[in-house]
């Protein structure tokens, strides 16, 4: 029986934290009930009407009326998080990296499974009402059969003091932004139930003094990779942090019949020039003066409202994800990360099977 509403906790207070509010403050299916976080609980609350707030997650998840969790945490607290919202019966979804490493991944995975509750990957593109549009248009013959997709996105760094260290991000910037055109790249080509990926390459810098820029990163602010598929396509991706002037992410398909492009995030329907700038342009820029291209509506544009509206409806209706934001395809996005990382350090290409 569905359900009338869908009752949400929320785990972090940060910027994550803050688009799955603003979506789920959208959506009258959603009652929005409790947030969990050590640090900027009573700006959250008064921001988002948030009733309830806890320091410790795992009190906010011994409720009994919470039937939805979003994980909005730093990469190395997604496993454990996830893995207490298995225990205590509560479907959850989680923000990318599904885990710092493919093991922990697997425990999060399976400990949903046993438990038998929905894990959500919250993969934004998936949603993305362009590339929508675009996986439409693949689906209906546009331009022939798929041979190669390139897909990035790049920025100028992060704030993140986690997504600063190795440790607590998993890597540097091929993890925390590259895996998001692997995780399109899947949801595009694979195939759930079977192993999509053959073959991998991987090139980074070394991290901290090896960095191009950011030398504090013990991460690399410099990645990329080649993804062969089992059906013979192939998908260059990328995840860097030289990147000055805003959020750049970009996608092109390349068919037997036509070719596509999308430009995710400069391609705004609104030029401005202002001499002292303005407010807002798009994640990530540093200069609003002069022409720029305001973004309208970012986090629908990017894929959050609706991403977050079909998990809320999932639940609401007891119904699993598609492969591209199911637990699965989040682990196999790590394990082809991770073959990257692999492939770089030993200088060779790295085979999955």
């Amino acid at each position: 029986m569905a359900k009338d509403k869908v009752r949400v906790g929320v785990v972090g207070s940060k910027f994550a934290a803050d688009f799955h509010a603003d979506s789920y403050k959208r959506n009258d299916k959603v009652e929005l009930v409790a947030v969990a976080a050590l640090d900027g609980l009573e700006e959250y609350k008064a921001k988002w009407g948030v009733k309830d707030t806890y320091k410790d997650y795992k009190e906010m998840l011994q409720r009994d009326d919470i039937d939805l969790v979003s994980i909005c945490v730093p990469n190395f607290l997604h496993a454990q998080v996830a893995i207490a919202c298995a225990a205590a019966g509560k479907d959850v979804i989680c923000e990318k990296p599904l885990a710092t490493n493919s093991a922990d991944a697997a425990k999060a995975v399976a400990a949903c499974k046993e438990a038998g509750v929905k894990l959500f990957y919250a993969e934004d593109w998936c949603f993305a009402p362009s590339l929508k549009r675009v996986i439409e248009i693949v689906k209906k013959g546009g331009i022939g059969d798929v041979l190669y997709v390139k897909a990035k996105e790049v920025h100028n760094g992060t704030h993140s003091p986690f997504a600063k260290k190795k440790e607590t991000c998993g890597g540097g910037s091929l993890i925390h932004l590259g895996i998001h055109p692997v995780g399109w790249a899947l949801h595009l080509l694979g195939e759930e139930g079977k192993n999509p990926v053959v073959e991998v390459i991987g090139k980074t810098n070394g991290g901290s003094a090896d960095n191009y820029v950011h030398k504090d990163n013990t991460g690399e602010d410099f990645g990329l990779g080649i993804i062969k598929f089992a059906k013979g396509q192939h998908a260059f991706v990328e995840g860097n942090y030289i990147t000055l002037g805003g959020m750049d992410d970009k996608i092109e398909l390349y068919g037997t019949a036509g070719r596509i492009a999308v430009d995710l995030t400069f391609g705004s329907p609104v030029s401005v020039y202002s001499r002292p700038g303005i407010d807002y342009v798009i994640e990530k820029t540093d200069n609003t003066v002069g022409w720029t291209k305001p973004a309208v509506d970012e986090f629908f544009n990017l894929g959050y409202v609706e991403e977050l509206a079909y998990f809320v409806d999932c639940v609401a209706k007891d119904e699993q994800p598609f492969w591209g934001v199911s637990g699965d395809n989040g682990l196999m996005c790590l394990r082809v990360i991770e073959a990257m990382y692999k492939s770089s350090e030993e200088g060779r290409t790295i085979k999955l099977g």
